[in-house]
């Protein structure tokens, strides 16, 4: 499913990135998603400050040096210099600020994202490293303050979920129009593929970091980035 849609976007001349997990297949999935020309992966996990993780990443930067390759999640200067250090290209920071993400009150893990993204922007300036804020965005004054604590990139989920170009399915509730959300942590998400971002196997025992819920609709996109550049140039 991931190659068609990256062949889909290469042939509408737009730049791919493709996530994978910590699985057994792990460099399978990067080698068949490198032979379809993807721009960049993302080696994605809900706590990025681990083992596989980085020996994920030094074995991809060892089969495709020149590979663009972010890695995360982290929410410390520490987590973000052994990242760093492993050979990643950018790093994803964020432990539980997503809307949906429940993974502060069920796992008892997190950062405030503002110190997060200070935190690991004062060790990835070092570097010459990008940092990308993931989640806990949902007004454009939120990506002001992400970027001016460190971030050169604000990776959003729920403020474009409610639009037409978003996978949700639509739904009517009392008389109004609503999309789908569901966090990568839910159940249902879990069921359906995610469950080794969190680094669980067994389907029948999964433990939710996420929900699911239904967002307001918005229409077009184009008009909330609209909205978004707006708020951005005023901040």
């Amino acid at each position: 499913l991931s190659i068609r849609f990256l062949q889909k976007t290469h042939r509408e001349v737009l730049l791919c990135g493709a996530a994978v997990g910590i699985t057994s297949n792990v460099m399978a999935r990067v080698d068949a998603l490198v032979k379809a020309n993807v721009d960049v992966i993302v080696v994605d996990s809900a706590h990025g400050h681990s083992a596989n993780i980085i020996r994920a990443v030094r074995e991809i930067k060892e089969h495709y040096p020149d590979l663009q390759l972010i890695a995360g999640n982290v929410a410390t200067g520490e987590a973000t210099k052994a990242l760093i250090e492993a050979g990643v290209d950018a790093v994803k920071v964020g432990i539980g600020p997503g809307s949906i993400c429940t993974t502060r009150v069920v796992a008892g893990i997190g950062v405030p994202q503002i110190t997060a993204v200070m935190d690991c922007y004062e060790v990835a300036k070092e570097y010459g490293i990008p940092i990308i804020a993931d989640g806990g965005i949902k007004y454009s004054g939120d990506m002001t303050k992400a970027i001016a604590a460190g971030a050169n990139v604000c990776m959003m989920g729920s403020i474009f979920a409610g639009c037409d170009e978003s996978p949700g399915a639509f739904e009517l509730y009392q008389g109004r129009k609503y999309k789908v959300y569901r966090g990568m942590g839910s159940i249902s998400a879990m069921e359906n593929g995610s469950k080794d971002r969190y680094f669980q196997q067994d389907a029948k025992k999964l433990v939710p970091e996420g929900v699911e819920g239904r967002v307001a609709y918005k229409g077009h996109v184009e008009d909330t980035v609209f909205q978004l550049i707006g708020g951005l140039r005023s901040g």
